[in-house]
């Protein structure tokens, strides 16, 4: 066991003897590591300093040379641009007509030179070449705006009425192409102002003023020529000096407004469309004035929904992208045009007041409000503020002149002469006139209620238009009383009132007025008239049925029931206290009373039949049984007389058969 530890321990010995070599040995190589570096290091500073100079002399070369590239690029580009400038001179000094296309490139390759010039100093060649371009640039200006206007001049021509027509839709009756409405709701095919071949021209036009300015003398220049075009017979063949910056001067805008403003005006002129004054319109004869607003009507349908519509989107084609511009453009085309439009409404609801004029301001009133909204949409944004306003105005104007007609014709009614009356009780026209006018209004309810702004009160009645038709009616039943006291016989004065009254209230039960003015209204007229009735009979009869009172005969006879509507009564039985020729003489008295009522009334009239008939019924009624009792108690003292007949002519049936014939004047051949 010792052995292995002997042997174990020399193995270890010779081990560390190995690793103390191979420590000698690494520092050995290090140390020569070490020496080889700072050697090697030594030698690379020599080579450095050595070749220094040809590195500065290198770098040198290489920084001339790359001036050398910079100057000849900045050199080329000068030539590039001069060049430019050169090929775009020749184009310029050219119409642009010839080929707009090539135009504007030579424009956009000016506007590139400009910048270049602008933001490099070349010395003297760069300002040289710096003014010809911008010379060059004016003159493109006023050239291109000259295109503008001569392409836009000779593509503005008025649009047939034929062509209109032809963008209206089919129509729902076999009524004349030209006074028919269109179909609600019906798509419409708006007219083709310009050709469409020609508009993107225009649009290119327009888009690149955004790039070009002009000076102030170029501005006076084309206000004197504008000065000059306004002499002219038309401005479609306008021609102007410059084309410069839209929002300085807007000359632009100008040249399209007053181009496309008087072609629309003469596209309106051959409908028919001119400025009307009120003094116009107050000499034209009542047939000519209605045929003239049919016509307005319709022209005002044409402009709202077709042209003012082609003219917004013809804008929109042309100024594309700026809002600004083609609002205030289509505003001014549109502003002159409008204007002579609305002016024949604005004449005609400021002409004078004429009943009847009524139905014409709400046929106007009914057209107009229906277009509002079109015209809101057309005319939309702040530039087009004016021209919404006109024609707000104008619907308006017509709603407050149809309400003062109303007013005017209520206090007329009032004021109609009272001497004005009919010889034999019937209808009055005035009467007539105002039932029809009454019954024609209700075809425009809706707006009447509009303009009068009916509501309902918290108590439950009823005002605005509801008050207007009961103010007309209280209007004629005023008049109409006062006219029944011009009469001298109290009885045709009655039956005036009777007649009148019951027109009214028939008209009012004819028409949509009796949902207005309700039941009641109704039934309270209908009592009026049947006091009106019996009023009648009591004035009217009442000597008549005197004669057949028993009163003052013989002082035996029972009583007798007096009144004006009532009968005779029981006379009772004969007594021979009176005498005969007392009795004749009652009989003739009658006779006479009879005669004279009915040969006066013979030429009274009551229109209403079947008021006639109950009339002459309701006198019947309490004429023959009385009669009956007469005669039939007194008849007897006479009947066997000397010309018994001549003083009982009247059987009961021949008073009936008279009675038929009374009020015959107004009867049906």
């Amino acid at each position: 066991m010792e052995r292995a530890a002997a042997a174990e321990a020399a193995l270890l010995r010779e081990k560390a003897s190995l690793l103390r070599e191979s420590m000698r040995r690494s520092e050995a190589v290090r140390e020569g590591s070490a020496a080889a570096v700072d050697s090697i290091g030594r030698r690379m500073a020599a080579v450095d300093e050595a070749v220094r100079p040809a590195q500065a002399r290198t770098w040198s070369a290489y920084s001339a040379h790359d001036n050398v590239a910079r100057s000849l690029r900045a050199v080329e580009a000068v030539v590039r641009h001069l060049d430019a400038v050169r090929e775009a001179e020749s184009v310029i000094l050219e119409s642009a007509s010839k080929g707009v296309t090539a135009y504007l490139d030579a424009v956009d390759n000016l506007k590139s030179a400009e910048d270049f010039f602008t933001s490099n100093r070349i010395g003297t060649a760069g300002v040289d070449a710096l003014k010809r371009v911008d010379e060059l640039l004016h003159k493109a200006a006023a050239e291109l705006e000259n295109e503008f206007s001569r392409v836009l001049s000779e593509c503005s021509k008025p649009v047939e009425l034929e062509q209109l027509l032809k963008c209206l839709p089919s129509r729902s009756s076999a009524k004349d192409s030209a006074e028919s409405q269109p179909n609600p709701g019906a798509v419409l095919s708006l007219p083709t102002l310009i050709d469409p071949r020609y508009v993107p021209r225009l649009s290119k036009l327009a888009q690149k003023s955004v790039q070009l300015g002009c000076h102030k003398q170029f501005v006076k220049i084309y206000r004197c020529k504008l000065l000059q075009v306004s002499n002219c017979l038309t401005y479609l063949q306008c021609s102007v000096t410059i084309f410069h910056d839209l929002l300085a001067h807007d000359i632009f805008l100008h040249t399209s407004r007053d181009t496309r403003s008087s072609t629309l005006e003469l596209t309106l002129k051959q409908l028919g469309v001119e400025y009307v004054t009120a003094e116009e319109v107050q000499t034209a004869q009542a047939e000519s004035r209605d045929a003239k607003i049919a016509h307005w009507i319709r022209c005002l349908q044409i402009a709202v929904k077709l042209l003012f519509p082609s003219e917004r989107a013809l804008c929109d084609q042309i100024f594309e992208g700026k809002h600004a511009w083609k609002d205030h453009c289509f505003a001014a085309a549109t502003s002159k045009s409008l204007l002579n439009l609305l002016s024949f409404g604005q004449a005609i609801s400021k002409s004078k007041t004429a009943p009847d004029k009524v139905f014409l301001l709400l046929d106007m009133f009914d057209r107009t409000l229906e277009l509002q909204s079109e015209v809101e949409a057309v005319f939309a944004g702040d530039e087009c503020a004016e021209n919404r306003k006109s024609a707000s105005t104008l619907v308006k104007c017509l709603a407050q002149a149809a309400k003062k007609t109303l007013i005017d014709f209520k206090d007329s009614i009032v004021k109609e002469s009272p001497k004005n009356t009919s010889t034999d009780g019937d209808v009055h026209p005035l009467t007539s006139y105002v039932g029809n006018y009454i019954k024609y209004l209700m075809d425009y309810q809706s707006s009447l209620k509009l303009i009068f702004q009916e509501s309902s009160n918290g108590d439950g009645t009823k005002s605005g238009l509801v008050s207007e038709i009961s103010g007309l009616i209280h209007a004629v039943e005023t008049n109409l009383d006062v006219k029944a006291k011009q009469y001298k016989d109290h009885a045709l004065g009655i039956l005036f009132l009777m007649n009148n009254i019951n027109y009214i209230v028939r008209s009012i039960r004819g028409s949509e007025a009796k949902d207005l003015v309700g039941d009641d209204w109704i039934q309270r007229r209908r009592r009026t008239v049947q006091q009106h009735a019996t009023q009648y009979k009591r004035v009217a009869w009442g000597k008549v049925l005197e004669c057949l009172s028993a009163q003052g005969l013989t002082s035996s006879v029972g009583s007798a029931t007096e009144g004006i509507a009532g009968s005779v009564g029981s006379i009772g039985s004969h007594s021979g206290t009176t005498s005969t020729s007392v009795i004749k003489a009652r009989f003739k008295s009658f006779n006479k009373q009879f005669e004279e009522v009915c040969q006066t009334q013979m030429n009274w009239a009551i229109p209403d039949k079947e008021l006639r008939d109950n009339l002459i019924l309701a006198v019947a009624e309490i004429l023959l049984p009385a009669y009956r009792s007469f005669l039939k108690r007194f008849g007897p003292l006479v009947e066997n007389s000397h010309h018994a007949s001549k003083y009982m002519k009247y059987t009961p049936e021949a008073l009936e058969q008279t009675l038929g014939n009374l009020f015959a004047k107004k009867l049906p051949q």
